[in-house]
């Protein structure tokens, strides 16, 4: 039996500036001196569902209810693609020079149109709270996914391995951190992501602006692989720091992150005054920048990747070069932050 939990929060009991709580499927973490309330959903992919500073959402959030939220996933939240990201080129893919060739009849990946798609991951309930606390400075839930006890995953992806994802608000700001464990007798490859949907409420999308922190542009086949060319990212938007989307359609992929000191990567999406950032730490090597445009569309996704799309077969053909592993029981770890402004 699912409980419906109204995920519209109009006001919280609050015992001190942050708190963090279990309301049922949906964990809520609230900074209420920045009036802020972020909701996770570990039972649903372990998805932060809800982003919102004074009432106002930052992350896409059509659903009223955790229940409808659970039935009607689609252009919404903060989704988790894992073990790769988006899609791949044949159903099959490549590690260590070798070759795994997926077991279509699980049903668990899709192969349609010339694209394998993982089905289990994003929306896995075998997710694990094991922590939800919060102090004087930051709210925060950890949650863990022993992806090593699942046959049918590991059929498909024969790396033992974990996933620990903590949310973290601080100063209005959610951080979304990421460890994965490997615990296989080879060196596992990275190319998880995350799918993010953005928005800010005080204009149209189309006198939205945004800032793509990226060099190079990859080029797309029919089927939104990259073909291995590339290109400068000016040669597709002129002014990637400050782009106008009205007339744009975006499913594009972006590497060669412009970096601070400190190894972060920022894009921006900007209204006439609310502002959203997404600033991915060092080992998000790339992003995918999607919005398809039309009147119902009014959000804009900067998806952290660890590595582009189709990666891991890419790096087999010698193409794309930055491909990471994780060693014999070594981890991965790295972030990323919402930071929203002007709301």
């Amino acid at each position: 039996m699912k409980v419906a939990v109204a995920l519209c929060i109009v006001a919280l009991p609050v015992f001190g500036q942050y708190s963090a709580r279990r309301e049922g499927p949906v964990v809520r973490l609230e900074d209420a001196g920045h009036q802020t309330v972020v909701s996770i959903m570990p039972s649903n992919g372990n998805a932060a569902v809800e982003m919102k500073v004074k009432g106002k959402d930052v992350v896409r959030c059509p659903f009223a209810s955790a229940a409808e939220f659970s039935k009607a996933q689609g252009a919404s939240g903060v989704p988790f693609l894992s073990p790769w990201a988006n899609r791949l080129d044949e159903p099959a893919f490549y590690a260590n020079g070798k070759k795994y060739v997926f077991k279509l009849e699980l049903g668990n990946v899709r192969w349609s149109d010339g694209q394998a798609t993982p089905d289990f991951v994003t929306n896995a309930s075998q997710w694990e709270v094991t922590e939800i606390a919060s102090d004087a400075n930051a709210a925060w839930v950890t949650s863990r996914l022993e992806f090593y006890r699942q046959p049918e995953w590991m059929a498909q992806f024969p790396f033992a391995h974990t996933i620990e994802i903590t949310h973290r608000l601080r100063d209005g700001i959610l951080e979304v951190h990421t460890v994965l464990n490997n615990l296989s007798a080879e060196p596992m490859p990275v190319s998880i992501g995350f799918h993010p949907f953005y928005q800010v409420n005080d204009a149209p999308r189309d006198q939205w602006t945004i800032a793509i922190g990226a060099r190079t542009q990859w080029i797309l086949n029919p089927k939104n692989i990259p073909t291995g060319e590339t290109r400068p990212i000016e040669q597709f938007l002129p002014n990637p720091r400050s782009t106008p989307l009205k007339g744009l359609s975006l499913d594009h992929v972006f590497s060669d992150l412009i970096r601070d000191a400190s190894g972060r990567a920022t894009m921006r999406l900007q209204g006439k005054s609310e502002t959203v950032e997404a600033i991915f730490g060092p080992n998000f090597k790339g992003v995918v920048v999607f919005s398809p445009g039309g009147a119902a569309n009014n959000f804009i996704c900067f998806e952290p990747m660890a590595a582009i799309t189709d990666a891991l077969n890419l790096a087999q053909k010698g193409i794309y070069k930055e491909l990471q592993y994780i060693s014999p029981g070594h981890t991965w770890q790295e972030s990323f932050w919402i930071k929203p402004s002007g709301f």
